[in-house]
């Protein structure tokens, strides 16, 4: 049974920003027709409130395959050498059940996480929004900054995190990626004010994005969090926008952000609008003025991963790319 193995850097060259966001429109559009399979993931919290381990199956239709991510989350590990994502995804064929590939999840997380909120900024943001702040510096700072430049017209761009260094540093990678001066923000109030797109990176548990800095007209990616006891945008920040997430009833599980506002009465389930894969099949309506605040709030899919690693086991087949090992053989007869 031959299986290919893809590092990190194998996933980075195999799955182009641009690729992963026509990817994932293809897969969130499947999963609203219900051609998908999406079961809520299995969480383990562990000990000493370390970090939580997660098992996410999923599978999709077209591309036909399914597969699964087996994924640590160690928020402790943000700013040391360390991601704070670390696992593999496992992809299967379908047609007898074969493993055919395992890859670094970090990799894939970072970029299709990004570019999800990419297809939901495409659906979502006004037209020509070319004001971005970003709010936390790490791997998906980076990969969120790639998505909304492809996807907006993005010309200024300033940041935001607790650690001046970490501002720097990331100004200075943008500078030389993108040839983009980012201004480092001394406060989150500072970054987001009149900001047209707003992206939340971070692994805060309390709110960093209050809803009473939101200019009229923009959209939030709300990323960071994804247990229903944390959160990174406070109750009105939530209260003052349409809403969307990736999938539902991961949303009324798990998404503090929403959760925590609905615990204080702010907001009922009535308040999420709908799914991103609902608007790109016309079933919902997205925006539906320039003044209206809109809101993504992401939690990662399952089949994101596994559309996503078919894209990388198909271009690694192409370019014999990565390292196949033998795992089994066929069994005699």
């Amino acid at each position: 049974m031959p299986v290919r193995i893809l590092t990190g850097h194998d996933v980075t060259r195999l799955l182009p920003m641009e690729a992963c966001i026509a990817a994932m429109e293809d897969v969130l559009s499947a999963l609203a027709r219900g051609q998908a399979i999406q079961p809520l993931r299995s969480i383990m919290r562990l000990p000493e409130g370390k970090g939580v381990f997660g098992v996410m199956p999923g599978q999709v239709s077209t591309p036909d395959s399914f597969g699964l991510k087996v994924i640590t989350v160690f928020p402790g590990n943000e700013g040391s050498q360390y991601d704070s994502h670390q696992g593999a995804v496992l992809l299967f064929e379908p047609k007898n059940g074969t493993l055919v590939a395992v890859m670094d999840a970090a990799s894939v997380t970072a970029i299709r996480t990004a570019a999800v909120s990419g297809v939901a900024t495409r659906l979502l943001a006004r037209e020509g929004a070319a004001d971005l702040a970003i709010l936390g510096t790490g791997v998906q700072a980076r990969t969120h900054l790639e998505a909304m430049r492809a996807v907006r017209p993005i010309g200024r761009v300033r940041v935001w995190s607790r650690q001046e260094a970490n501002r720097r540093a990331f100004a200075e990678w943008a500078g030389q990626r993108f040839g983009l001066a980012v201004e480092s923000a001394e406060t989150a109030r500072d970054a987001v004010a009149g900001a047209e797109i707003v992206c939340t990176v971070t692994s805060a548990r309390v709110p960093v994005l209050a809803g009473e800095w939101l200019a009229p007209g923009a959209h939030v990616n709300a990323v960071g969090s994804s247990l229903p006891t944390a959160r990174e945008l406070d109750t009105e920040a939530v209260r003052r926008a349409r809403m969307f997430v990736d999938r539902r009833e991961s949303a009324l599980n798990e998404a503090g952000d929403f959760l925590l506002a609905k615990s204080e009465g702010a907001v009922g389930d009535e308040h999420i609008l709908g799914e991103i894969g609902e608007l790109l099949i016309g079933t919902r309506a997205g925006r539906t003025g320039d003044q209206e605040i809109t809101l993504f709030k992401s939690l990662g899919l399952a089949v994101e991963d596994v559309a996503s690693a078919h894209v990388v086991w198909t271009e690694a087949e192409r370019r014999n790319a990565g390292t196949v090992v033998e795992l089994g053989g066929l069994r005699e007869s």
